[in-house]
C-alpha cells in the first residue's frame, strides 16, 4: 500500500518532467546572458573567492550574511526587512522585469536563500532561475573572470512579505510543541548530527525543536564535482512521508538549508510551506525554550 501511495505521489512529477522549471544549465545561461535584462548573482560560501578565484562574467557578488540577513537583529540571519532587501537588490541592478539567475558553490543552498526572499517579497518567480551545478557546471566549458561587476542602479519595487511563507518561533511553539497540531509538520533540514545534538556547530547547544522530524535537504543534491540536484524522483523520496495537504514548517541553523528545502517542496507541488524566521539560530539561543536530543522527534518528557 505504501508503495502504491508513493507511486501516486510521484506520477504527476514524472508526467511533467524530471527537472523543476527554475533549474537551468550552463548552455541556457550562455544564451540568456546576452539579454540586457539578465542579472546574474553569485553567492559563494567564502565570499573572497569572487575576486581571488573568479566568477561568471557579469555576475554580481552577493555576500551571504551581510546581504541576506537582518544585520541589526539577533540572530543576524533572520530575514531582512522589505525595504532593506529592496535597496540591496537595486544595488545589484535588479529591475521589476529582470531575469534573475542565481548560482553558488554550495549545491544551490546559498542561492536558494535569494530565491526564497524574492518569493517572500512578491517578485515574479517565473523570472528567477538557479544554475544547476553552480560554478562547477559553468566552469566545465566556460571561463571565469576576476573583474568586479558594476551594475547600473536598479528600480525593483518589492511587495509586503507574504505571511503564508513565514513563521516566528511563537507559531512553531504553539502549533508543534503545545498543540501537537495534526495538520502541521515541522522539518529540521540540518545534518543528522546537528539534529541529534551529537555535533554542536555555530550554536550554544545541540538538539532539535520537540516534534521536529529530520529531512536533510542537502541529500537532495549531488555532492562532489557536479553539485547538481538529484532527480526529482530522488527528491520526492526524501519527502515521501510528508503529506502534501498539511502545513509544513521548515527550519535549519542560519537559513540556507531550509530555503533549499523550500525549493524542493515547491518543486514537488507542496502548497503550504512556512519558514521559521531565525531557525535554530533563534531557538537555540533562547535557553527558556525546550530542546530534544537524540534520533527521535520527541523524548520521554514530550511523549507523554
Amino acid at each position: 500500500m505504501k508503495k502504491l501511495l508513493y507511486l501516486a505521489f510521484l506520477l504527476p512529477l514524472l508526467l511533467f518532467g524530471a527537472k523543476p522549471d527554475f533549474l537551468v544549465n550552463a548552455e541556457w545561461l550562455e544564451e540568456q546572458m546576452e539579454d540586457p535584462k539578465t542579472v546574474i548573482l553569485e553567492v559563494r560560501y567564502y565570499p573572497h573567492r569572487y575576486s581571488t578565484v573568479g566568477h561568471i562574467k557579469g555576475a554580481v557578488q552577493v555576500q551571504r550574511f551581510k546581504d541576506l540577513g537582518a544585520n541589526k537583529e539577533i540572530p543576524t540571519m533572520r530575514f531582512p526587512k522589505k525595504d532593506d532587501f529592496e535597496k540591496t537588490l537595486r544595488s545589484w541592478g535588479v529591475n521589476n522585469d529582470s531575469m534573475v539567475v542565481l548560482y553558488d558553490d554550495s549545491r544551490s543552498a546559498l542561492a536558494s536563500r535569494v530565491y526564497y526572499l524574492l518569493d517572500l517579497y512578491g517578485f515574479d518567480m517565473n523570472r528567477v532561475k538557479i544554475l544547476d551545478g553552480g560554478n562547477m557546471e559553468w566552469q566545465v566549458f566556460n571561463e571565469i573572470v576576476k573583474e568586479k561587476s558594476s551594475p547600473k542602479q536598479g528600480n525593483i519595487t518589492l511587495k509586503k512579505a507574504k505571511s503564508e511563507l513565514l513563521a516566528e518561533w511563537t507559531e512553531v511553539y504553539q502549533k508543534i510543541v503545545c498543540e501537537r497540531d495534526s495538520e502541521s509538520i515541522l522539518i529540521d533540514s540540518r545534518p543528522k548530527t546537528h539534529y541529534t545534538g551529537e555535533e554542536i556547530k555555530h550554536s550554544i547547544q545541540g538538539g532539535h525543536i520537540p516534534g521536529a522530524i529530520n529531512v536533510v535537504s542537502l541529500d537532495g543534491t549531488k555532492s562532489g564535482g557536479s553539485s547538481r540536484w538529484q532527480s526529482i524522483e530522488d527528491v520526492a523520496l526524501l519527502y515521501k512521508d510528508v503529506p502534501k495537504g498539511k502545513t509544513i514548517y521548515l527550519y535549519c541553523h542560519d537559513g540556507f538549508r531550509m530555503t533549499l528545502a523550500y525549493m524542493q517542496l515547491k518543486a514537488l507541488g507542496y502548497k503550504k510551506v512556512k519558514l521559521y524566521n531565525g531557525g535554530w539560530g533563534d531557538w537555540g539561543i533562547n535557553l527558556s525554550l525546550p530542546v530534544v536530543q537524540g534520533n527521535k522527534p520527541l523524548d520521554e518528557a514530550f511523549e507523554l
